[in-house]
């Protein structure tokens, strides 16, 4: 049953549940930040000149680096390696499985007693997971949501990771005061609770029609199709849009499968599979180097260091701009498309972190009230527009800009630039920092900006379409970047239009089996069968009754 309608078309209850359930997995990033400042975490594993006194203590850049950065080696080897695990044992399996291996690390982590390197290897065994989960759960959301409601629930990944950072910190703050190891041990335990409701809340919910229909199992898949959209599952055989979206699926597949999808294959120039390989790639790289990580990582000692009492309290200020502001980015990315807002974003984040930079640079912010608040403030606007585009825009694109034949493999790809990075800005920022103080604002300023003008040359925007015609979009070689919000699929005068389509579709309008007809035809010819022409319309006669025989 239809809960709501988008753009006209019913959302269902298992299409909400999908996307709350499968973004169930931020709460690592956000507690290590406060972690490394808690008196007992300190007594533990820090490096003390007196014994038991913690005013003696510090970590050294290299342990307190390890510390932070070995989650996103394990990140990094586990984006690599999901890839695999989610093509064979699908998408919710997979996601299950790497639930039970990041627990695993929580409780490696919470076990140890005197020896930072166990604390540290138990977070690479997190990491594990979490890299896993980062190439599985965006590909699952995005092979499964409606493709007019595609990008707000794919952001949810982002909005929980926001949710976790932000209740890490709330924990953190009310445990720094108890006494003893349990300060930091349910602040890291408490992750437990996150990876059982999805390890388990996931197996309930509709396996990625997209895969199912990769393995031949188009009966299921059609299910799944009509319980995520909202449809009785007994009116699946009669329902045009259900069918429609199975019968791109099947030509797709049908198409892909006669070659053997490797890892080679995503460096291919064809079909642009190399430019969209390097193009996630980069993309997650700058989502990184907007700096985003800079405040969430040591956000408690840069805001200690300008002064500012409890920087706890700072923490949470800006994990609640973070949270807040990523409801305002899921309607930001599905309302103005994904390129507008990238643009736009990378540009206003360029210019607070000038301002931050600019402002600690100029006059020393420990002696200064005003210029600590102002940095404070330019965070704040900063998170503002991350939290708006690139927070959940890039996590959007990496589940829609690739084919199905190697989607996992690319989506894989671009996690692991994503958290590579991650791990380059965690381990060495101690050391830039050090260095070159708050003028490390300059460097990201740059990067957001380069960013943008990236957005503007290469990305090609794929909001309203589902992703098989994104596909087509990609390989449409008189359809550029900067064109392509204009683009739609042959039968289509624009993308408008397309959207009209849907939603007469789903009000059973009988021209939208013309529509259909018009695309499949386009889909046959692109594939090098005109002669199938017939024979795939009259397949879709035979299951929905809505198509021509002919064309």
């Amino acid at each position: 049953m239809a809960l709501f309608y988008a753009q006209g078309v019913p959302i269902g209850f298992i299409a909400i549940m999908l996307a709350v359930l499968a973004s169930m997995g931020g709460y690592d990033t956000g507690q290590i930040s406060d972690i490394l400042l808690m008196d007992d975490f300190l007594l533990r594993f820090a490096q003390c000149s007196t014994p038991g006194d913690v005013g003696t203590c510090n970590f050294s850049i290299v342990r307190e680096g390890l510390i932070v950065a070995l989650l996103s080696i394990g990140t990094l080897i586990g984006a690599l390696l999901g890839a695999r695990v989610a093509d064979v044992l699908g998408r919710r399996r997979a996601m299950s499985a790497e639930c039970v291996i990041f627990i695993v690390g929580v409780i490696v982590q919470i076990t140890a007693e005197h020896a930072w390197a166990q604390f540290a290897v138990g977070r690479l065994i997190s990491g594990l997971g979490v890299g896993a989960l980062s190439a599985a759960v965006p590909m699952y959301q995005a092979e499964t949501a409606p493709p007019q409601i595609r990008g707000t629930l794919t952001a949810t990944y982002q909005l929980f990771i926001t949710f976790g950072i932000l209740v890490a910190y709330c924990i953190s703050i009310g445990t720094r005061n108890v006494s003893g190891s349990g300060s930091w041990r349910i602040v890291v335990g408490i992750g437990i609770l996150w990876a059982l409701i999805l390890g388990i809340g996931i197996l309930f919910m509709p396996e990625s029609p997209r895969w199912l229909a990769k393995k031949g199992r188009f009966e299921e898949a059609k299910v799944a199709l009509a319980r995520s959209r909202g449809i009785p599952t007994h009116e699946a055989d009669d329902n045009f849009k259900v069918h429609r979206e199975l019968t791109d699926m099947r030509t797709a597949i049908e198409h892909e499968s006669a070659i053997q999808a490797t890892w080679a294959d995503c460096f291919r120039p064809q079909n642009k599979q190399l430019y969209r390989t390097l193009l996630g790639m980069t993309l997650q790289m700058f989502q990184q180097l907007t700096g985003a990580n800079y405040f969430f990582y040591y956000g408690a000692s840069v805001f200690k260091s300008v002064g500012i009492q409890d920087s706890f309290v700072t923490q949470i200020i800006l994990g609640a701009v973070n949270f807040g502001c990523t409801f305002g980015g899921m309607y930001v990315m599905e309302k103005f498309g994904r390129r507008y807002p990238l643009i736009i974003g990378g540009v206003w984040q360029s210019i607070w972190l000038f301002v931050f930079a600019a402002a600690g640079t100029a006059k020393d912010p420990t002696q200064n009230k005003g210029i600590g608040i102002l940095m404070l403030v330019s965070a704040c606007l900063f998170i503002f527009g991350y939290a708006m585009t690139w927070a959940p825009g890039i996590w959007i694109l990496t589940g829609e800009t690739f084919p199905t034949r190697t989607r996992s493999m690319q989506a894989a790809l671009a996690a692991a630039s994503n958290w590579t990075w991650n791990f380059l800005l965690a381990f060495f920022t101690p050391f830039i920092t050090r260095a070159i103080a708050f003028r490390y604002g300059f460097v990201f300023a740059a990067c957001n900006l380069t960013g943008a003008v990236i957005v503007y040359f290469f990305l090609y925007e794929s909001s309203d379409l589902s992703l098989e015609s994104v596909d087509m979009m990609y390989c449409d070689p008189s359809c550029k970047p900067w064109t392509s919000r204009n683009w739609a699929p042959e039968g289509f005068s624009s993308r408008a239009e397309l959207v009209e389509q849907s939603k007469a579709a789903e009000a059973g309008k009988g021209f939208a089996g013309d529509e259909e007809s018009r695309i499949e035809h386009k889909n046959v010819i692109a594939n090098g069968d005109e002669d199938g022409v017939k024979e795939v319309n009259g397949n879709v006669k035979g299951t929905n009754g809505f198509a021509n025989e002919k064309v």
